[in-house]
């Protein structure tokens, strides 16, 4: 079933351009937008976790402390569908997917230069050192292997946009694959890109996650909308309903969480 029932549609998250994907007893389904934290770090900035934690408090007028359990994660500049889960129950379960690579999980792309080959499968082996991680040659001791499976859905004007599904679920993963490639992705500075974006974001989107409800057992899609300022052409004449890309034009609303 695609999230996105009756009782969900149109539920914002604090703001009423930033839409809440899925949403019940069990599983919390949100869109992030790219510059924000999934969990918090070091620099103590506002993460996406606390947000739904309060999210649903203020919601549910719960009186005491919220649950709510990250089962995936994704990297600061990259926007789309984040899930969380609602019980313990759910999370375990959900985790135990993730673990056995049972759920889908498929990203857009915008990529430098035009991408020859209309699909392939990309198989590398991914080394870290310290902070940086690259491709090597043949398999080390350090090494991990990582695949993902992409298709180009246009070309132009010296980009190309692709669909990609992911086989692993490395760090950094697709920035590094299609940067060993020789097409890194719009904005990433960091594997390769020429030039930033204008908020420092990178054209990367979780476009859609796939997994098995925790309770129900029905294959449930969560799809993140396409945002504003996404740099490829959208068919769709209702702009204005989709999400900011960068979470700083959320600010106004997250004052309190400052």
């Amino acid at each position: 079933m695609l999230a996105n029932p009756a009782e969900t549609e149109g539920l914002p998250f604090f703001d009423s351009r930033w839409p809440v994907i899925y949403e019940d007893n069990h599983l919390l389904a949100v869109y992030k937008p790219s510059g924000l934290l999934v969990q918090g770090d070091r620099t103590g900035d506002v993460c996406l976790l606390d947000l739904g934690k309060q999210w649903l408090k203020d919601r549910y007028h719960k009186p005491g402390k919220v649950f709510l359990a990250m089962v995936h994660r994704l990297d600061r500049p990259v926007a789309g569908v984040v899930l969380f889960a609602r019980t313990s129950k759910a999370a375990a379960r959900l985790s135990r997917q993730f673990r056995e690579r049972s759920v889908e999980k498929h990203y857009l792309a915008v990529v430098s230069g035009a991408v020859s080959r209309e699909a392939s499968r990309l198989i590398d082996h991914i080394e870290r050192r310290d902070r940086l991680s690259r491709v090597v040659p043949t398999p080390t001791d350090r090494s991990q292997e990582a695949r993902l499976r992409y298709a180009v859905l246009g070309r132009d004007s010296g980009k190309s946009l692709l669909k990609i599904s992911l086989e692993t679920g490395r760090r950094h993963q697709i920035r590094i694959q299609l940067a060993h490639m020789g097409h890194p992705i719009l904005g990433d500075l960091r594997y390769g890109a020429d030039a930033p974006l204008p908020d420092r974001q990178i054209a990367l989107l979780a476009h859609e996650l796939v997994v098995d409800h925790p309770t129900q057992g029905d294959r449930l899609v969560c799809r993140s909308p396409i945002p504003q300022e996404w740099p490829w052409p959208v068919d769709d004449s209702a702009d204005s309903l989709r999400p900011p890309w960068d979470w700083r034009a959320f600010e106004s609303t997250l004052n309190d969480f400052k």
